[in-house]
């Protein structure tokens, strides 16, 4: 548990730019605090050593001066109470100590006088030897208390440090919700500008250019529209004509291959115009509460598939005309494409506690995976030399992919092995 958790922490560490700021603030106080206290201690140290030296050794014979020759225990005890200092007495005569030696401590500057035994002991004339230190009970808890308020500054420091990265990158999290929102062609939304810094700017340069794409979008829309609106007209007096012409000899055989190609023409126009409505959504949809397994029977209703639809499956907000077209286009591109190897399956099952899954599935060859993610492209043919009695022109599925998205549907297309599923998941309202 411990290990995944630090595996957690390392990652996120690793693809969090407001984690390893942190993180370097923090490293960064330790080394100044570091380097600061060692450069005060090394620049005070080597000058005061040198001053103090004489102060500290003429203090030192005072204190022995006071303690007397013979050393009085006494004098000595009178000492330790008025001044913070421990005495140690050692001779022929006298043996005292005024603190155990494990609490004592010894009384010595710098490391360089550490160790040189005229600093801070005197022998007396009578062969005692006196030696003083620093007692440093009084203060023994107070460097701790130091300690743990130092360590709390350095937390609320971070913790501030912290606050302050996240409020100065907050526009990088509504740049990235704002790229998702356009991703998924929502461009009603733009991305809030709250700085005028660099961020700020990025803020607008991504709104400008999304303002750009949506133009674009809908103008590519509008001349879809109009052109296949446009369309409709010469299309159908084309198939008046064509319905006078004889009907005896050759002129029946051009006259039927000329109605199947206009019909393909009106087909074509008709998906343009479909794709095109549903490229709005929601709006385009005529919602009403329907059973998707009764939807797929009545669509696939004398098509050569087998049908596997479970039982007691919840009732969902569809648009009936659409399900059926977008069935009948599945079953249509697996039937094409199955190469007769064995009959499409069509599944409705439940998928979850959120979703209803209908799924088609051919038999034939399949695809490239490379191609897999433009399937559902419009106007793309993985084969261009298909014609269009074996292929279409490449709508059938961007129209299907149209009709789940509006429904708020995931659709996916993979291979099966063999053969090729393509996968709608409705949500359950």
């Amino acid at each position: 548990m411990r290990r995944r958790w630090h595996q957690r922490a390392r990652r996120h560490l690793r693809h969090s730019l407001k984690g390893r700021l942190v993180a370097l603030f923090l490293l960064l106080a330790f080394a100044l605090s570091g380097a600061f206290v060692f450069g005060m201690q090394m620049a005070l140290g080597i000058g005061w050593r040198d001053a103090a030296r004489p102060l500290v050794t003429d203090y030192v014979d005072r204190l022995a001066a006071e303690v007397g020759s013979p050393p009085s225990i006494e004098r000595a005890r009178a000492l330790t109470q008025r001044l913070p200092i421990t005495v140690r007495i050692d001779g022929p005569q006298v043996h005292w100590d005024s603190q155990p030696r494990d609490d004592a401590q010894p009384w010595h500057g710098p490391s360089r006088w550490h160790g040189e035994e005229g600093l801070l002991a005197r022998m007396t004339a009578d062969g005692h030897r006196i030696a003083f230190g620093l007692n440093v009970q009084p203060w023994r808890d107070r460097p701790r208390a130091w300690g743990w308020m130092t360590l709390a500054a350095l937390l609320l420091f971070t913790l501030f440090a912290f606050m302050y990265v996240r409020r100065l990158l907050r526009p990088l999290d509504d740049i990235r919700s704002g790229a998702q929102r356009f991703g998924r062609g929502e461009f009603g939304q733009a991305i809030p500008v709250r700085r005028n810094d660099e961020l700020g700017e990025l803020a607008g340069d991504v709104n400008t250019m999304a303002r750009s794409i949506h133009q674009m979008l809908e103008a590519k829309r509008a001349l879809l529209l109009a052109i296949s609106h446009e369309l409709r007209s010469p299309i159908t007096r084309a198939r008046l004509h064509a319905e006078l012409l004889p009907e005896g000899g050759d002129g029946a055989l051009r006259r039927d291959a000329l109605l199947r190609d206009l019909q393909e023409m009106a087909d074509l126009v008709a998906e343009l115009l479909e794709s095109e409505r549903l490229g709005q959504g929601h709006a385009a949809l005529q919602r009403e509460q329907a059973d998707l397994g009764e939807l797929v029977r009545d669509a696939t209703g004398g098509m050569a598939v087998t049908t596997q639809i479970d039982a007691g499956l919840p009732p969902l907000q569809l648009d009936r005309v659409r399900v059926r077209l977008l069935v009948r286009n599945l079953v249509d591109n697996a039937l094409r494409h199955g190469a007769g190897a064995q009959a499409p399956q069509v599944r409705v099952a439940r998928d979850g506690e959120q979703h209803v899954l209908l799924a088609v599935r051919d038999f034939g060859p399949g695809v490239d995976e490379a191609v897999l993610p433009q399937l559902a492209e419009p106007f793309y043919r993985p084969d261009a030399s298909r014609q269009r009695a074996t292929g279409g022109v490449g709508l059938g599925l961007y129209l299907c992919r149209q009709i789940a998205q509006a429904h708020g549907a995931g659709f996916a297309i993979r291979n099966a092995s063999p053969g090729l599923e393509i996968a709608v998941r409705f949500p359950i309202a």
